[in-house]
């Protein structure tokens, strides 16, 4: 059934809805109605007619014994539900309010397992994005402004962003809730919640004129490696046809009940948190608030990601797309040259001189040294240390992904955000990490409404540029291949090492940064072999010196 028939039935049935309901409503004749397998959602008419549906539950609140529990299905209800406004996000720590990204959420709860759907009008097997949030799977939501999907819609897309658990009440794991799982496994939640939103997505989607067969994951930096987890998660097969990852990285992970590559186990890593709340029990950890849970978790410096654990994440991310085991999907990935400029909390203390640089790098990358000193030089050591992060995280991450993908036959895509606007050239902040999503989300107008920090872009270049990155976007998400009315050809990344350059305007070139790609793989494979290594943040002059 087509959305407007799906709508015209509902508006006629309105009057029926069972009186004293929590969520009845009155009818209303402007307001747009869509029947899901929950019940009927009453939703809002904005800008060029686009329609939302928002704090749609797709899970049942995750408390009391369903805390650390895989998220359950949400209940039906009867009569018309008001979805004009967002759920409440996710339990997490507030952003300093200096922070570039600080935009904290008006509500928290535990209850916060919720949707939101932007659709056009008239939509009828439109293709899907599902929006996943970044925030390093400790904060973030789907209600942030910068996040509304109506342009997309605009583009034909229906838009869809939800929030999944974040921090200990999402990523934690215990012996004892490995013990009650049926599956023996624990600290996957948050990446369940996110398989649950795209079975609900594909289960429904269809209601708003959505297309259950051509649906793109989309996400940026935690939300770029929940990306990566979804591509690798058998329980995610099939689910989504598409993948966007922003700022992706593919680093070590613990393993869930074993210490490798240098990681403790994740339920080590449990047992640790569980001390620091002081709770003796499982009972008595489902006890405690949520917030003050949280906060003992970060007191022990508790780093939410996901675990290695046989069932929904079988094996290292990189050994799943080494073995050709990942979902074979087109993709669209890339990174932005300034991402470290905003996270220069996780940067080593910089050497003194140039010679205490060079003899640091030599003395913990051996044979290696000279490749890594034509690349990041000891001539100016900030932007060296600036670049070494950026590339072991995001860059060769993201070539990595597209590499394998188009190595399997998949038609896959790279780019490199290297837009520089006044107000953030000012603030030395060039194409620092998410600085893309005003761009990619159109919210480049005076009035957009972006977080109080942000450096604004401004002006008709800024318009162009996001005017061209959403056609690419959503024409990949419609067909596969990323296209832009007036701007050049993306064409595959390989053969020949093709990407896109976004900087004041999107000019395809090939092989970025020549060798990083080679460096950073022979790094990690290094580490791989070791056995005893991680590999994250600690490189360049914080990188282990060998038989240490």
């Amino acid at each position: 059934m087509s959305k407007a028939i799906t709508r015209i039935a509902l508006m006629a049935a309105a009057s029926f809805c069972v009186a004293g309901s929590s969520v009845a409503l009155a009818a209303n004749p402007n307001q747009p109605t869509v029947a899901i397998s929950q019940g009927t959602l009453a939703g809002q008419i904005g800008a060029n007619g686009v329609e939302t549906f928002k704090g749609i539950p797709y899970a049942e609140p995750p408390v009391g014994d369903l805390r650390w529990k895989a998220p359950v299905a949400a209940a039906p209800w009867k009569g018309l539900r008001d979805a004009s406004a967002f759920g409440a996000s996710c339990i997490q720590p507030n952003y300093p309010s200096n922070s570039v990204y600080a935009d904290n959420p008006a509500t928290m709860s535990e209850d916060c397992l919720t949707l939101n759907i932007w659709t056009p009008p008239h939509a009828h097997k439109a293709p899907v994005i599902v929006w996943i949030y970044g925030g390093s799977l400790t904060v973030g939501g789907s209600a942030e402004p910068m996040y509304d999907g109506g342009k997309f819609a605009g583009h034909g897309v229906v838009f869809v962003s939800f929030n999944y658990r974040l921090g200990p009440l999402g990523w934690l794991a215990l012996p004892a809730l490995s013990k009650e799982s049926p599956q023996g496994v624990s600290g996957n939640y948050g990446l369940l919640d996110q398989i649950a939103a795209l079975k609900w997505v594909r289960k429904n989607i269809t209601a708003f004129g959505g297309d259950p067969n051509n649906v793109t994951i989309m996400g940026e930096s935690a939300g770029a490696l929940s990306v990566t987890y979804l591509l690798s998660s058998p329980l995610a097969r099939g689910l989504f046809q598409k993948a966007i990852a922003e700022s992706p990285n593919m680093r070590s992970f613990p393993e869930l009940k074993r210490a490798d590559h240098g990681l403790p186990s994740a339920e080590e890593i449990g047992l640790k948190v569980q001390k620091a709340a002081g709770a003796s029990s499982l009972k008595a950890l489902r006890a405690m608030s949520p917030k003050a849970l949280t906060i003992a978790a970060f007191q022990t410096r508790f780093r939410p990601q996901g675990t290695i654990d046989g069932y929904a994440l079988p094996h290292q991310i990189v050994e799943i797309f080494d073995r050709g085991d990942e979902a074979h999907v087109p993709l669209l990935a890339g990174f932005n040259s300034g991402e470290i400029q905003t996270l220069r909390a996780g940067l080593p203390t910089p050497p003194a001189t140039r010679a205490a640089y060079v003899r640091e790098i030599r003395k913990r990358y051996g044979e290696l040294a000279p490749a890594f000193l034509k690349l990041y030089p000891g001539d100016n050591i900030e932007a060296s240390m600036l670049a070494t992060v950026r590339d072991a995280l995001f860059g060769w991450a993201a070539e990595r992904m597209v590499r394998k993908e188009a190595a399997a036959g998949v038609p896959s895509y790279l780019y490199l955000f290297d837009h520089d606007y006044r107000a953030a050239r000012e603030r030395g902040l060039r194409a620092f990490h998410a600085s893309e999503f005003p761009f990619v989300f159109g919210h480049v107008e005076p009035e957009a409404k972006l977080p109080v920090n942000w450096p604004r872009p401004e002006g008709t270049e800024d318009v162009a540029l996001s005017d061209a990155m959403m056609n690419y976007w959503t024409s990949f998400a419609r067909a596969g291949v990323p296209a832009a009315p007036g701007h050049p050809a993306w064409p595959r990344f390989a053969p020949g090492k093709h990407y896109m350059l976004f900087g004041d305007k999107p000019v395809a070139s090939t092989d970025p940064y020549p060798g990083m790609y080679r460096l950073n793989e022979e790094v990690v494979s290094q580490r791989r072999r070791a056995g005893n290594q991680q590999w994250f943040f600690n490189v360049g002059v914080a990188a282990p010196v060998p038989h240490e």
